[in-house]
């Protein structure tokens, strides 16, 4: 049997899974079957290590001699400066009395920072945004090299080859008390600028693969999704709409445009914004910026959606036509990508003057390239985020109006006292849908719309064009294609919708919880797998069936809203 190398609670050093990063843990066992040590680190955190991945104390210890505390720049500079001293310089020995003294301050702050930065914030995400966890890309910067915290801006030279600030064993409940002792580090190493140090360097060209194809890509899609949301919406029109009556009749270019149309649609987008001002709701941080900052984000997304279906159920009430968005649907469809193109050339006109900082991980120095996938992460007017406004306000809570005309429009054109069993399930399928997102709403903060994607053509048109036009295909079409759904066919398309949606809630919940704090002891349970980062992949939980148990509760969902159809 294998000897071991290490005893119980034996203090050493123990490498951070997928990094080349030592800390201090405490043996806790040993198993001699898997020859794996159980160690503990500061912090409470147990992993298993091997024992090539363990190092005793001894190991680390710091070197005796000063003379690499200068830099190779400045000792040439020494040689090539005269050996004659200046009237206001002093005798030699006290210039090395000073030196001596100098070198002991440098050894003594180098020691101070040291016990301080071998914990600094590490379980909170790095730069603009957490990377994609559960299988999808880790995210870079643009030189490719993994995201680095602030505070890691300076490196002394003796212990880089385990001094790191990139990595923490804190948990997100001391993360205000490391800003209190990063601030105290900060102040430490400003008094002491005599010391050589190494600044980080400018980024080099990003040289990351562009999503989408690169630019030709994005233009191919750019040009092409404001005719293929037209193509959807004639073809649902169609009487027997399929492959032998395609191409759809091409309405006459004035019956695409109406202005009347587009007043009614910023009307509406107006109206979402005065809710969304409404000091209604809890305010919450939302992730960690490249600056360490966390905007503030008012949670009232479901109190927008009640005052409006008020609204609305009150304008019925009072004999208001809603038929008109059906009539004029294609218009308002059309309407919606002007404005969502309108608002794209505003964002690229101002995110040409936004700071590096203020800029998206996704973002590429390209102008078309960034016109698509946006080039600012957080455009704001004052606190009125355009981004987080667009992404639940007028399009998912249009997407619910929208239907109720289609259900409106079905008992009209057809003539029925009450809506088809078809029309209702669609009706409620995307109702629920759309009341948990905005029930939900603190969960969007860590997802890759907000996070990692800036805010351009493909957001906005997304969010204002294709949701409310595009999911409610299926209502549109029930309205001249009428179905007949059984009652027993009926029962088992809700029992596949509650099948998604109970995999789609329970995935998603999951995942948000993790992105937002990996060392929560709820998540105890849930087994992860390292990466090159630092960070962890979940591999276990609803992500030990399916790599995306998210899209597959998504699909089973869009399935049940289909179904009803025929």
């Amino acid at each position: 049997m294998p000897s071991r190398k290490f005893a119980d609670g034996e203090v050493v050093r123990g490498r951070w899974p997928g990094s080349s990063l030592y800390y201090e843990v405490e043996i806790l066992s040993h198993d001699n079957g898997s020859q794996l040590y159980t160690v503990k680190y500061k912090d409470g955190t147990e992993l298993e290590l091997k024992e090539s991945d363990i190092k005793p104390l001894t190991s680390f210890r710091q070197r005796k001699s000063g003379s690499s505390s200068s830099s190779p720049s400045r000792r040439r500079g020494s040689r090539s400066r005269s050996r004659s001293r200046s009237p206001g310089r002093p005798p030699r020995s006290s210039r090395r009395s000073a030196s001596a003294s100098h070198q002991a301050d440098l050894r003594e702050m180098r020691k101070e920072v040291l016990e301080v930065k071998l914990t600094p914030l590490v379980l909170k995400p790095f730069g603009n945004s957490i990377s994609r966890y559960n299988g999808e890309p880790e995210r870079t910067k643009r030189d490719g090299t993994p995201p680095r915290s602030t505070q890691e801006k300076f490196h002394l030279s003796e212990e880089r080859s385990y001094v790191s600030t990139q990595y923490s064993l804190r948990p997100r409940r001391e993360e205000i008390k490391s800003k209190d002792m990063d601030s105290k580090e900060e102040n430490i190493v400003s008094t002491r600028r005599s010391v050589p140090l190494k600044t980080s360097e400018a980024p080099a060209a990003p040289t990351k693969d562009l999503e989408f194809g690169g630019v030709p890509g994005v233009l191919l899609v750019m040009l092409g999704l404001p005719p293929l949301l037209c193509l959807l919406l004639l073809m649902g029109r169609q009487k027997e709409p399929g492959l032998r009556s395609f191409p759809p009749p091409l309405p006459a270019w004035q019956d695409l445009w109406e202005t009347r149309v587009f007043g009614v649609y910023v009307l509406w987008v107006l109206l979402q914004a005065l809710l969304y001002a409404l000091p209604l709701g809890k305010v919450v941080e939302g992730m960690p910026l490249a600056d360490g900052r966390r905007l503030k984000y008012r949670l009232n997304g479901f109190y927008a959606f009640l005052l409006t279906c008020a609204a609305v159920g009150g304008a019925v009430f009072w004999g208001a036509d809603l038929h008109y968005l059906y009539s004029h649907f294609l218009q308002f469809a059309l309407a919606a990508a002007a404005f969502a193109l309108g608002l794209s050339v505003y964002l690229a006109v101002r995110a040409a003057r936004a700071p590096p900082s203020a800029l998206a991980p996704a973002s590429s120095g390209s102008a078309i390239y960034d016109f698509f996938i946006g080039r600012e992460l957080n455009p704001r007017i004052g606190t009125f985020d355009l981004k987080y406004f667009c992404e639940l306000r007028p399009g998912l809570i249009g997407w619910v109006v929208v239907n109720l005309v289609m259900l409106l429009a079905e008992m009209k054109l057809q003539k029925r006292a009450a809506p088809s069993l078809a029309m209702i399930l669609v009706n409620s399928f995307q109702l629920l849908y759309v009341a948990d997102a905005l029930w939900n709403e603190e969960a969007l903060l860590t997802t890759m719309d907000i996070t990692h994607d800036g805010f351009g053509f493909m957001l906005a048109f997304g969010d204002l064009a294709w949701v409310p036009f595009v999911y409610s295909l299926q209502a549109y079409y029930l309205v001249g294609h009428p179905n007949d759904v059984s009652w027993p066919m009926a029962s088992l398309i809700v029992a596949l919708k509650l099948c998604g949606y109970i995999i789609f809630r329970c995935a998603n919940s999951q995942k948000n919880a993790f992105r937002k704090n990996p060392a929560d002891p709820k998540l105890a349970h849930l087994k992860t797998i390292p990466t090159s980062t630092g960070k962890n992949l979940l591999v276990s939980g609803w992500w030990g069936f399916v790599r995306h148990p998210n899209y597959l509760g998504d699909l089973l969902m869009a399935l049940a809203w289909s179904l009803p159809c025929g």
